[in-house]
């Protein structure tokens, strides 16, 4: 006589636990479809991307037609499909990575491989290259590129007419030592931009080999999760597309202030605030940076008297940064020409929501424009105002925190300032963010706080035309974006949260063993 039992039932915790031991195969279709991604951007990027003015491959050729009309909006879908393909496989690498099931090693040569395609797009999201090479040309040619813009040129006329308008007549906000290095550009490129921007890509590796080499020692130091935060500072849309597919000077600044920040974790701190000093001769953000590593210097000096300590590690500070940075200006620039101190302002030209303060200026100015008819910039003007008091207040009470030293406190407060900076100064572009994120994902991290910067990476990716024009007023577009940035933070904590693939193939199993991982209840992410 037949009997039956009933199968024993697991608890999902117990099938977690499983899943979690069993040996994982190399994410290919993972990597495949991020590639295949990256690729339609790419060709997507000549039609919809920040093309030339005059393209020499495709201006007059029998592909022109994808740069205008019924081609252009081709060219949109393309890319747009693109950027999801690679926004899914990041999001599938990072549930692998926060379930174990995978190492750092996938999630870097995942990354490259998204990059690799873009090494020769067209700019994406930007134009800003064009006025890197701008610079850098009157440099080459005897111009000061902190008291005029690009304009003053007459040589280049290619490299002058595809600078945006707005920045053709504006200084360099840019450190000395980033216009040395695009005038080295230029004298090897010449008027030819495409060349000229596949020449910056690969400049700014450099920058990118420094992020590899030194995030996971700062892992180790600061107790985060090594696949976790290659997974957040390498292969998320905001390294990828904004600043390789960019390309964006402050890939080679962030470089830097990682190794500078390792070095003075390694108890070398004249080292640190050297390399640091040279971050900032590219861009002044990485000085932020450097008072937080005073404090850490004087915290490993011998005695007892701590503002003896302060005041000596703060003269060998200034000590080195003076040596450091009157060097690499005279280096740079043949002079100490310190004009790029008042070219910081040239940014705060632009004006949108997406800078907090001005938002908020916008805002009420809406509000009052209702009864009385006044002008936006007062509001404007005041709101960025408080806003930045409100930043030196914050800064320096984080820094005043930072006093006792400990190494992972002071590097801590000092991204959250990196971050802040981002954030509330005038202009709040989409890649700043990563001056902070770079830092903070060497700490543990919660994987609700992971799946907040899935859909913010996503957001500040998608609030600019692929052209590099805002899309910051075009409100049903930014409902779209605000709706897939959600569902893209949704999917990483549970997979087609909507049920929207489900809805149209059966189910199956990914390409690991076991069902596709539901991510665990909500706690740090660490080591």
């Amino acid at each position: 006589m037949a009997t039956t039992t009933d199968p024993v039932q697991k608890s999902p915790a117990d099938s977690l636990g499983e899943r979690l031991h069993v040996p994982s195969r190399f994410p290919y279709r993972t990597i495949a479809m991020g590639t295949v991604g990256s690729t339609l951007l790419m060709l997507a990027a000549l039609g919809a991307g920040g093309i030339l003015i005059h393209d020499p491959i495709l201006g007059h050729g029998p592909l022109s037609w994808i740069r205008y009309g019924h081609g252009r909006w081709l060219a949109d879908a393309v890319l747009y499909t693109g950027f999801a393909l690679v926004v899914w496989a990041w999001v599938r690498l990072g549930r692998y990575a926060l379930a174990g099931r995978i190492g750092s090693r996938p999630i870097v040569i995942a990354a490259l491989c998204w990059m690799a395609p873009l090494f020769v797009s067209p700019p994406l999201f930007t134009r800003d290259t064009f006025s890197y090479l701008g610079q850098g040309a009157q440099l080459l040619y005897g111009l000061d590129p902190y008291a005029n813009g690009p304009a003053e040129l007459d040589q280049l006329p290619n490299v002058v007419q595809n600078i945006h308008p707005l920045w053709q007549t504006t200084p360099a906000p840019y450190g000395p030592l980033y216009l040395l290095i695009s005038k080295w550009t230029v004298s090897i490129t010449g008027d030819n931009l495409i060349a000229g921007v596949i020449a910056t890509r690969l400049v700014l590796l450099l920058g990118l080999g420094m992020v590899l080499w030194a995030l996971p020692r700062l892992v180790k130091h600061l107790g985060g999760n090594q696949a976790i935060a290659m997974w957040l500072a390498v292969a998320s849309p905001m390294m990828v597309i904004h600043l390789f597919g960019g390309p964006h000077n402050d890939l080679m600044m962030i470089g830097l202030l990682c190794v500078g920040v390792l070095a003075g974790l390694e108890r070398r701190f004249a080292l640190a605030i050297a390399l640091v000093t040279v971050a900032m001769l590219l861009k002044a953000t990485a000085s932020i940076a450097l008072p937080f590593l005073v404090w850490m210097w004087a915290s490993h000096l011998p005695g007892d008297r701590k503002v003896r300590n302060f005041l000596r590690a703060g003269a060998m500070s200034v000590g080195i940064f003076a040596v450091v940075f009157v060097a690499g200006t005279w280096i740079s620039l043949g002079s100490l020409n310190i004009g790029w101190a008042t070219g910081l302002k040239a940014p705060t030209l632009i004006a949108n929501w997406m800078n907090f303060p001005t938002g908020i200026g916008e805002i009420v100015y809406s509000l009052v424009h209702l009864v009385v008819d006044v002008q936006v910039s007062p509001f404007v003007t005041v709101a960025r105002l408080v806003g930045m008091v409100a930043l030196a207040v914050f800064a320096g009470r984080q820094w005043w925190l930072a006093r006792d030293g400990a190494s992972k406190t002071t590097v801590y407060r000092m991204a959250l300032v990196l971050l802040a900076v981002a954030i509330v100064p005038p202009p709040s572009l989409p890649w700043y963010l990563t001056w902070g994120f770079v830092i903070l994902s060497a700490f543990p991290w919660r994987r609700r706080n992971l799946a907040g910067v899935v859909g913010i990476s996503v957001f500040v990716v998608l609030v600019y035309y692929p052209t590099g024009e805002q899309a910051l007023y075009d409100w049903w577009f930014i409902a779209i974006v605000i709706a897939a940035s959600i569902y893209a933070a949704a999917s990483l904590l549970r997979p087609d949260p909507l049920g929207l693939i489900a809805a149209w193939r059966k189910p199956k199993q990914d390409e690991f063993l076991g069902p596709e991982v539901h991510v665990e209840p909500d706690r740090p992410v660490s080591t």
